[in-house]
């Protein structure tokens, strides 16, 4: 262990460890409880602000051109992943849970003394040294006030944009693929799950895709507030500290880096005292999820049995479904996305209840919000992509099964109803019903229409195309 001191006094660090006082004192505080922030963007966002911080700063002669360089080169390695185990609070090690001071000040300081502790060892001093200092040089124009929710930001638009999107779209193209390829597959239709006229399976994939495709676009819709940065608002809003256009020239070189087009909030009392953008993202988010869970059900649906249920389609075998009966195959894939789905529906009350909680120049549930979106982006990422190439992909229609059940369905009369009326089409449908017998033979024997028209009005793919 080693000393470290901060405005508190004394407490003692780990050897090891390149986190200094402020970050120590959020270990002691905050024992882990088993939730992180889900992966490392939101770690490589904080290094990439500091990285571009020190840059502007360095520029504006605000900082020393030596401690400059090597501010940037640990913060750049804490974009990379290279310091990762250095992230005690609310990171992926889990030594300490998100759930800590409302602001992430604890956050801030764990990337502020590692980076200024892995700056002065490459400038030859020892850790702890503060030859490089936490406050005066990492978080120079900065406060964890307009970090934390850049950073969360920042995270977000990354995840949306780089992992989300990309596999919602592979997901409704898979989607796609099988709508053509099951396009002649006539089975019957439900609603109410009960029996309804025919369909075709293939125009149950593309309502699947278009739904995936939707959820892509509502989300995308999202990004232009979350790309909003609250850099340059400091504590409360107003800037103090931070020099006039340095907000601006971070965010300019954060935009550069990543490709996506960040900007500085319009007004900083909103991007700090609200965090209405992360809300609305998660709003689109949850759609997602429901979208997925109604997706993965009736999969489910159209694969059960498979001796006993619907089974017009198959799906993949992966494992074995049952410790107790013996070849028993569960639609484990889906199953898994229905779970998904109902995680990121639980994180979506749970963003808009910390929404909610910006007290006058500051939301004070910025981890919990971070934590909950950021963990909804990854799910849903997940679980788009092991649909496909673990269940869409692997799809086989089940054609014999699907034409004995449209065959014994009796709503197909519906196609009657205009030519002999709802009540006449009603009694052939009860009829045929009770006696087990197909409408086809029925209305034949009631001599509702001549055997031609009734073929023609009673052809099954001609009422998939409706008109």
């Amino acid at each position: 262990m080693r000393s470290e001191r901060d405005s508190m006094g004394e407490i003692q660090v780990p050897d090891g460890g390149l986190w200094g006082a402020s970050t120590q004192r959020a270990v002691d505080n905050f024992p882990t409880d088993g939730a992180d922030l889900r992966g490392r963007r939101f770690i490589a966002a904080l290094g990439l602000i500091k990285s571009e911080a020190a840059r502007v700063n360095g520029e504006m002669e605000i900082i020393d051109a030596g401690i400059v360089g090597a501010t940037r080169r640990a913060a750049d390695e804490v974009a990379a992943g290279d310091l990762d185990e250095q992230f005690v609070v609310g990171g992926s090690n889990f030594v300490t849970g998100v759930f800590q001071s409302g602001s992430g000040t604890s956050m801030n300081m764990n990337a502020n003394e590692v980076i200024a502790n892995r700056a002065g060892v490459l400038l030859g001093a020892d850790v702890g040294s503060k030859r490089v200092h936490p406050n005066d040089h990492v978080n120079a124009g900065q406060s964890s006030n307009d970090v934390i929710p850049s950073a969360i930001h920042i995270a977000a638009v990354s995840a949306i944009r780089e992992d989300l999107i990309p596999a919602l779209d592979l997901l409704a193209a898979s989607m796609e693929a099988k709508a053509v390829e099951f396009d002649g597959v006539i089975k019957s239709g439900r609603t109410h799950l009960m029996d309804a006229t025919p369909v075709r399976l293939g125009q149950e994939f593309a309502g699947w895709a278009a739904q995936v495709h939707k959820g892509s676009e509502r989300i995308e819709r999202s990004l232009p507030d979350l790309e909003e940065l609250a850099l340059g608002g400091t504590a409360v809003g107003t800037g103090i500290n931070a020099p006039v256009g340095f907000a601006a020239a971070v965010i300019a070189g954060i935009s550069e880096r990543t490709g996506h087009p960040f900007r500085e909030a319009v007004d900083h009392f909103e991007a700090q005292g609200s965090k209405d953008a992360a809300v609305a993202a998660s709003g689109a988010l949850k759609t997602i999820a429901v979208s997925l869970f109604k997706i993965a059900n009736d999969i489910r649906w159209l694969s059960s049995g498979p001796n006993t249920g619907i089974a017009e389609i198959r799906l993949p075998a992966l494992q074995p479904g049952s410790s107790i009966m013996p070849g028993k195959v569960n639609p484990v894939i889906p199953e898994a996305v229905v779970q998904a789905a109902g995680q990121v529906i639980g994180n979506d009350a749970a963003i808009a209840w910390g929404g909610a909680n910006g007290n006058f120049e500051l939301n004070v549930m910025m981890p919990l919000i971070a934590r909950n979106l950021l963990e909804s982006i990854g799910l849903l990422t997940v679980a788009a992509d092991l649909l496909r190439t673990r269940c869409v992909d692997g799809i086989e229609a089940d054609e014999e099964r699907a034409a004995d059940l449209v065959g014994r369905n009796v709503i197909i009369v519906t196609a009657l109803a205009p030519l002999i009326g709802y009540d006449t089409a009603a009694q052939i449908a009860k009829k045929a019903f009770a006696e087990g017998r197909p409408v086809r033979d029925v209305a034949l024997e009631m001599d509702v229409l001549p055997e031609a028209e009734l073929d023609a009005a009673l052809d099954l793919y001609p009422m998939t195309e409706g008109g």
